[in-house]
């Protein structure tokens, strides 16, 4: 898909899944009246929300599809570990979807924007649906709130700061990749293009109150990790030190310790069926 090494993200990503989790169960509240026979997680990393549609369809057959063996093993693991019937697939994505439907539910988190020509990955996606069947595509939404706008030190406002750095370093992003291709970002329009009918987007919140639990933390403290490492280059030096306090668990004012640290964000899921019975 790109260059990323998602194996070596597996704790970030496994701790952001589990913090963001309340918007997958409210998502898949939407679909409660689908009975599917066969689900697929495409890109489903350490499988959280596969692990969540497999203990929600006990009788469907679910399988994590992602092109890391190492985030699979840890989807399999998590599985044993909760108890719940789950399948791996190894393939990468886009290419290597051709073969793996017919499906009744195709689920995808984040994936789509990590391949250049977009509408031509949700064709792909669409075309794993069995008839009747739902495509989810979660795409957009909110950026993450976790610190109060003055956090005692440095310059107020840091947040709104990593937000704009990390909006100009995903266009870098975007624009780099093989075959980007440019085009108006509005899914429902792009789901209804890949053929799909019934098109809706439903925003979800995430809402983590001060004082977090242990695994929220985590998650903060694995996304500031991330915002200090990929934005080295273009922080300045009071916002890198800001940070580089924030992310040291001697301080007292850092995220491993903070009373008031929380999460608040939303997640929107973009829903489609294929025409048929």
């Amino acid at each position: 898909m790109n260059d990323f090494d998602w194996a070596a993200m597996a704790d970030m990503l496994e701790h952001e899944g589990e913090a963001h989790s309340p918007y997958v169960r409210q998502a898949l509240d939407e679909l409660k009246d689908l009975a599917p026979r066969r689900v697929l997680d495409i890109g489903s990393g350490p499988g959280v929300a596969a692990c969540r549609m497999a203990a929600l369809f006990p009788g469907a057959e679910v399988t994590a599809v992602d092109g890391s063996p190492e985030l699979l093993a840890r989807a399999e693991e998590r599985a044993r570990r909760l108890g719940v019937r789950l399948r791996t697939q190894a393939a990468e994505f886009p290419a290597g979807l051709a073969g793996l439907g017919p499906a009744d539910l195709v689920w995808s988190g984040q994936v789509v924007h990590h391949v250049g020509d977009q509408q031509d990955a949700l064709n792909r996606l669409a075309g794993l649906l069995a008839p009747g069947g739902v495509l989810a595509i979660v795409e957009g939404g909110l950026p993450a709130r976790r610190l109060p706008r003055d956090l005692g030190f440095g310059r107020p406002g840091l947040e709104t700061r990593l937000d704009a750095m990390m909006a100009d370093r995903f266009d870098r992003m975007r624009a780099e990749l093989p075959g980007s291709v440019a085009l108006v970002e509005d899914w429902p329009a792009m789901l209804r293009a890949a053929g799909l009918t019934e098109v809706r987007a439903r925003t979800f919140l995430v809402d983590h109150p001060a004082p977090v639990p242990d695994g929220v933390r985590q998650s903060v403290r694995g996304s500031l990790e991330r915002c200090r490492t990929g934005l080295a280059e273009v922080l300045d030096a009071e916002d890198a030190a800001t940070l580089d306090r924030l992310l040291d668990p001697a301080d007292p004012a850092g995220v491993d310790r903070r009373p008031d640290l929380f999460l608040l964000t939303a997640k929107t899921v973009h829903f489609g069926r294929r025409p048929g019975s």
